[in-house]
């Protein structure tokens, strides 16, 4: 069936919500994408790639946010590079998902870590840390690959579902390992030169001088409260915040926001790190949507990405969120898939309908707000998916 568009009324309030969010200050821009079929049904950018400096004033004159504008992608990283690396080393027959991580990386050959899969890694079921501040003891990747080895689990090893960045930090080694290159070379020459994705990539101030960059964070408030706040939950036995202040005290605009990537991981790492353009994001969605197709070129085999939408017990796939129960796919219908990024983004595929909606904000360059954590944009994220899937249905 042809594509359809958005009924002009919902078209209005999707303007209108995203345009209100805007307007109270909630979040400084945003970008917009709704594709349906290989028709292009919305696309729009909302406010400013720059709202604030340092100290939380205005700056004069705004710069205005356009589709153009690169953005920290933050966690996006895990599924547009990390897993689609995986991917592609899966689909060329150089590693299986179900293969032991101690195969490739020998930190994970000690007991606790033995048995622990790629499988486990992608699912964030390997019993990992959620989170761990590697900065305070390690100052590139290969002290961060060695200290992860030597932190105790968690959990136990494929019993539940635990959101670990650690673990995809470990799927970067696992790429480099097996590939012989830098994640960072890995990922330029087999996914985005191959796809022509011209704007994604890591490091952007040393690749694109001259590109239109969305801003983030005032240095990184919330990481330091992590660390310092133990009414987070994240505090860890042996580390009190002053141990390490390294802390970047300016406004970053270019440089990853997320601390582990940054500070410990020279700004590439499997968990974080990539900037990329909502037009470079939807190429990357148009090739899995396609079947692995580019073009006349066959990226990778349809068999490939099917095996990795395969929804597990957790009600998720392989790096993918599939659970309709997260609020930026609330209600989805079956094989939907996606994922979010702390920065303010997210991914969300509709195969049901042949559709895919991509949202880039720039919410942290607000500032913490007064419950001291980011404007939490995940309720006009459900409101915007619940709009695009019930009228392009």
């Amino acid at each position: 069936p042809p594509p359809q568009s958005i009924a002009p009324p919902s078209l209005a309030l999707l303007l209108s919500l995203i345009q209100q969010a805007v307007d109270a200050d909630s979040i400084p821009g945003a970008v917009v994408l709704v594709k349906k079929y290989d028709k292009v049904i919305f696309e729009k950018a909302f406010g400013y790639a720059q709202k604030y400096n340092f100290r939380q004033n205005l700056i004069e004159p705004l710069e205005k946010m356009t589709t153009r504008h690169l953005f920290d992608i933050a966690s996006l990283t895990k599924v547009v590079g990390t897993t689609i690396s995986i991917m592609l080393l899966v689909d060329r027959g150089l590693l299986s998902i179900d293969d032991p991580v101690c195969k490739y990386v020998s930190f994970f050959s000690i007991s606790d870590k033995s048995t622990i899969t790629i499988r486990n890694l992608l699912t964030h079921t390997a019993g990992l840390r959620e989170w761990y501040p590697l900065y305070y003891f390690c100052a590139n990747k290969e002290q961060s690959y060695q200290l992860i080895g030597k932190l105790p689990l968690k959990y136990g090893v494929g019993v539940e579902r635990h959101y670990s960045d650690l673990g995809f930090i470990i799927l970067g080694d696992v790429v480099e390992q097996v590939s012989k290159l830098s994640l960072q070379e890995f990922m330029l020459k087999n996914i985005f030169e191959p796809l022509r994705m011209t704007h994604t990539g890591y490091l952007p101030l040393q690749s694109w001088r001259n590109r239109e960059i969305a801003a983030t964070s005032q240095g990184n408030p919330y990481e330091k409260r992590m660390v310092y706040d133990s009414s987070l939950g994240f505090s860890i036995k042996g580390i009190s915040g002053t141990e390490w202040n390294g802390w970047r005290q300016y406004t970053l605009r270019g440089e990853v926001n997320d601390g582990n990537a940054w500070y410990a991981n020279k700004g590439v790492s499997g968990a974080a790190g990539l900037f990329s353009t909502i037009e470079d994001l939807q190429i990357l969605i148009d090739m899995l949507v396609a079947k692995g197709t580019n073009g006349n070129m066959q990226f990778v085999k349809p068999a490939t990405i099917d095996n990795f939408l395969i929804k597990d017990k957790f009600n998720n796939g392989l790096g993918w969120m599939m659970d309709p129960n997260n609020s930026f796919m609330k209600n989805a219908p079956a094989g939907t898939y996606g994922h979010t990024g702390f920065t303010g983004t997210s991914i969300v595929v509709i195969p049901s309908i042949h559709t895919s909606l991509i949202l880039l904000t720039n919410r942290q360059n607000r500032g913490l707000v007064s419950n001291g954590e980011y404007y939490n944009v995940n309720p006009l994220r459900s409101v915007i998916f619940e709009l695009v899937n019930k009228y392009l249905e």
